[in-house]
């Protein structure tokens, strides 16, 4: 079982969230777009590890403060297998249209998944699967009851697919997927409020039709 504590991060809020295994104590930090003072104390202030940064997709306020977090911890950073691409390209990444992410340098994730593939947070198991349509790297995380969503999936609504490498139409698959998963989670977004998926089920405009 598992801790989730969120934390908004850049002007957009964008939401960061500080996940920690109950069992174990270890943690990890899932799409640090900005530091956050608040967040930094409350890893400092436990006796256990921040073992990985994760990555919901490549935008710049999902990742721009990532490797910093990471090596200030020695943490690993881990991505989906097309994230590379996003971290390295400032035109892709949308760091180059915001002054205040001048400083951006591009990196590279430690560990790769592909769709299906998992991890463990001591204890607690994580599942990545696939989700594009915001951006072609876009995936969300399963661990326990809980689904964190990056730009995926939103309270009553989904991420734009207008930028560079979005698509309306993996868009419409990736939130069908999500909506065919078995049982109920509880949904954490890159944005806005929680939700679970049952609620999404019923009230989200998409994922009604799909």
């Amino acid at each position: 079982m598992t801790d989730i504590k969120v934390y908004n991060v850049t002007m957009i809020m964008t939401n960061c969230y500080l996940i920690t295994d109950k069992e174990t104590g270890e943690m990890a930090v899932v799409d640090p777009g900005g530091r956050s003072d608040d967040l930094i104390e409350e890893i400092n202030n436990s006796s256990k590890e921040l073992k990985y940064v994760i990555l919901t997709h490549g935008h710049y306020d999902h990742i721009c403060y990532a490797k910093q977090l990471a090596d200030m911890y020695g943490a690993k950073v881990v991505c989906g297998e097309f994230t590379n691409e996003f971290l390295n390209n400032n035109m892709l990444n949308h760091s180059l249209y915001h002054p205040e992410f001048s400083d951006y340098k591009p990196f590279n994730g430690d560990m790769i998944l592909k769709d299906g593939d998992t991890f463990t947070l001591g204890k607690t198991e994580f599942k990545y699967i696939y989700t594009p349509g915001h951006t072609k790297d876009s995936g969300c995380y399963i661990f326990d009851d809980n689904i964190i969503t990056g730009d995926t999936l939103f309270c009553e609504s989904y991420g734009r697919t207008d930028l560079p490498t979005g698509n309306d139409r993996e868009m419409i698959e990736s939130i069908r997927r999500l909506k065919n998963l078995e049982g109920n989670y509880n949904v954490y977004p890159g944005h806005g409020p929680g939700s679970t998926l049952s609620y999404e089920r019923n009230h989200n405009f998409l994922m009604v039709r799909v």
